[in-house]
């Protein structure tokens, strides 16, 4: 029978020094937590046994035995990020660090229905990991980006305007019948917030993200958490009255002069459309912008001012460090300045003293995202701890 390692309770709390997949000795573990080398010791071994830790080669002697590094082992297993938007589906195998390891998109019509949508998503993971020579039992979650609002609690899209056939639809359950480990859903805006914070701007602890595109959303990183709200629908700015009045335009949410009917994209390229240019998707109306068309670059730069209205709001009641602006319109830079001026002249001086607001970094976002709060879940203390005492107890019998 084997020994089981003593001392194994705390382990997940070791586990966190290295995360980063920074490879420490003993020593160094013992300064960064202050515990006795032997429980670091019995920790460490609990640790290797799971396969999350593995040795990994000698530090430097300073007299005697070269100490022996430990690191995460980022090859044994991994987790699932994936973005499904109106018109495409991505997945990659994120490694335990976070990086991603193999990626694919490809187009799919999200109206084509959950189950159709989420088959397609499990085929194309199991081709992932077939070629990283992996299995789903090497997969210990799944973190999934929807365009639309998702009660946060059960993984379940609710009334998603742009989902026909998903309200309710019961996502974790139907990938849990392929992978084992959990299943987490939230909206596109929040998997994007997550993103930018652990890629670009990991060292800033209140972020605010904002989405413009056919919608308007924003993800809130306070204290380096995502604020998801009661039921997980925190940070919808789209639908903030900015017009009233009987000419208002009437939102896809049935009220008027919501922020989104005004200065998405498809409000711009109705304005542009009233004003004799032929444009009808938000990406026509970048294109506009960018050809030279001086009334696109009104349009869009009026839309930022709309928007930088109601963050000058945001920015007094939360006080970011910083904004980042993201989505389809933001490709044009009128949008950002036109936010940007309106933000540090309606806020409070304190509030914008050292407020940066830049553009979104890139594509991948929502698959880090994704695979950023699934690894928040499953490589936490308390889950980390779990699976040392399941393996112990394996072990043991």
């Amino acid at each position: 029978m084997t020994s089981v390692p003593m001392g194994a309770p705390g382990a997940g709390e070791l586990f966190q020094h290295l995360r980063d997949g920074e490879p420490r000795t003993k020593a160094e573990l013992g300064e960064l937590s202050s515990l006795a080398r032997s429980a670091i010791a019995a920790r460490l071994e609990a640790l290797v046994s799971t396969g999350l830790l593995r040795p990994v080669g000698e530090a430097a002697s300073t007299g005697g035995r070269p100490p022996t590094r430990f690191a995460l082992d980022d090859t044994a297993h991994a987790v699932l990020g994936v973005d499904l938007g109106a018109s495409h589906a991505a997945v990659a195998v994120i490694d335990l660090v976070g990086n991603v390891r193999r990626e694919v998109t490809v187009d799919s019509d999200i109206a084509d229905g959950p189950v159709d949508v989420l088959d397609r998503v499990l085929d194309l993971a199991d081709t992932l990991l077939t070629d990283l020579g992996l299995e789903s039992r090497d997969v210990m979650g799944v973190g999934i980006g929807v365009p639309g609002p998702v009660e946060h609690s059960t993984g379940r899209p609710v009334h998603p305007p742009i989902m026909p056939g998903w309200h309710e639809f019961d996502v974790p359950g139907h990938l849990n019948q392929h992978f084992d480990g959990p299943v987490l859903v939230d909206n596109d805006v929040n998997i994007l917030a997550r993103g930018e914070h652990v890629g670009a701007w990991a060292h800033e602890d209140h972020l605010l993200y904002v989405k413009v595109a056919t919608g308007i959303g924003a993800g809130i990183i306070s204290h380096r958490h995502l604020l998801q709200g009661g039921v997980g629908t925190a940070g919808d700015l789209g639908h903030v009255p900015v017009v009233e009045g009987e000419t208002a335009t009437v939102c896809r949410c049935g009220n008027v002069g919501c922020l989104e009917a005004v200065a998405a994209g498809p409000a711009v390229a109705a304005v542009l459309r009233e004003r004799g240019l032929d444009v009808h998707t938000t990406q026509e109306v970048v294109a506009a912008v960018r050809s030279g068309d001086t009334d696109a670059a009104r349009a869009v730069r009026e839309a930022g001012r709309t928007i930088g209205g109601v963050l000058a709001t945001c920015v007094n009641l939360l006080n970011p460090s910083i904004i980042v602006i993201g989505g389809t319109l933001a490709a044009a830079e009128n949008l950002v300045a036109g936010a940007r001026e309106v933000i540090f002249q309606r806020s409070l001086p304190l509030a914008t003293s050292n407020l940066r607001i830049v553009t979104a970094t890139g594509d991948r976002a929502a698959l880090v995202g994704a695979g950023a709060m699934v690894l928040e879940q499953v490589l936490s203390p308390s889950a980390v701890d779990a699976i040392v005492s399941r393996t112990l107890l394996e072990n043991a019998g």
